[in-house]
Formats: C-alpha cells, structure tokens, sequence
C-alpha cells in the first residue's frame, strides 16, 4: 500500500497526542524512515510538546469526585426545597367556617396550637436557609 505525505501529516496529531493504535504508529515510523526530513520536525515536536507538558498536581480522579459531590448537593436541595415548603405550608395553615352561606370565623392555627407553629416555623427556616446555603455553593462565577 502506498502512503502519501498528506496522510502521514493527518496521522501526525494522533500519533504524537500518544493515542494513535499500534498500527498507524508503525505506519507512521515506517514512513518516518523514508522521509528524513519529516522525521526530524516530529522529533522537533516532540521535543517541544515534552517541553511544554506541565505535569498535572491534580488527582485523576477529581473530575468523578466533584460530579458526585454535585450530584449530591443538587439533592439534598431538591429536598430542603420540598420540607422547606411543606413546613412553610403547615406553619401559614388556617382554620376559616361558614354559617349561613357568610363567613363566621377565621384565624390561623397559631392561635390554638402555638408550640406545634413554632415548631413547624423553625424547620421550615432551618430548611429554607440550608437551601439557600448549597444554591450559593453550587452557583457558578460565570454569571
């Protein structure tokens, strides 16, 4: 099979990227024995692109952490969103009758249940305020 130039240099980026498959990296060094000149600017790009690799200090695995750490968080603010509501809901409940086709009473259960609303109104801002917390740590700077 006769390679052409063009298609060693559209090779190129695979192989010097490290992820070309073993035969396109023979094929690629095979040609390069042919071509003293190629050879010698892929060695030039090699060297450079070594040069210029940094080492990475971040775990490989970072990436999978903070998907999960995210995925978490989107979670329990689903939840504090729900309880936040509910308890919210529960605290403004109220008690209204009718006699006669006109309103004869109305008044919140606070009155007749102050302990219970008082209860109720602390886990609802305690949920509300947890909610609040993980929305700002998960919101973005690029707002």
């Amino acid at each position: 099979m006769d390679v052409t130039r063009e298609v060693i240099l559209d090779l190129l980026p695979v192989y010097l990227s490290g992820e070309a498959s073993p035969a396109t990296r023979i094929l690629v060094e095979e040609y390069m024995k042919q071509d003293p000149e190629l050879a010698q600017r892929i060695r030039r790009q090699l060297v450079n692109s070594f040069a210029e690799a940094v080492p990475s200090a971040l775990p490989p695995d970072l990436e999978l952490r903070s998907l999960r750490r995210t995925r978490h968080l989107l979670g329990w603010q689903r939840w504090l969103f729900g309880l936040g509501i509910s308890f919210s809901a529960i605290s403004l409940s109220n008690e209204f009758s009718f006699e006669g086709g006109h309103l004869r009473e109305f008044h919140f259960l606070l009155r007749d249940y102050p302990a219970e609303f008082g209860f109720c109104m602390t886990l609802a801002l305690a949920c509300w305020i947890a909610y609040f917390s993980i929305r700002r740590r998960l919101r973005t700077g690029s707002m």
